[in-house]
């Protein structure tokens, strides 16, 4: 079973791969990736890829919203609840 800090240090590398952001030191996590310009829809599109092959997940289309996916924060919360954590 994939923990809360697995999972955000996951998250965090595929941020700083696929995007110009150093999560650890400049943003908190509850901070809008969309707000704070480190994603925008082709990014979001990205980021649904990475936690479908990831973790698993199937994300409808009906969740992609900013309230699943544009914080670290809401990222965590929402793959813990498509796996049932």
């Amino acid at each position: 079973m994939e923990n809360q800090i697995f999972m955000e240090n996951k998250l965090i590398q595929f941020f700083q791969d696929n995007f110009i952001v150093d999560l650890n030191h400049e943003f908190s996590r509850t901070d809008s990736f969309l707000e704070n310009g480190i994603i925008d829809s082709t990014g979001v599109l990205e980021l649904v890829m990475f936690l479908e092959e990831n973790f698993k997940i199937n994300v409808n289309d009906d969740e992609i919203r900013p309230e699943n996916l544009d914080s670290l924060e809401n990222l965590v919360a929402y793959i813990k609840k498509k796996k049932n954590l």
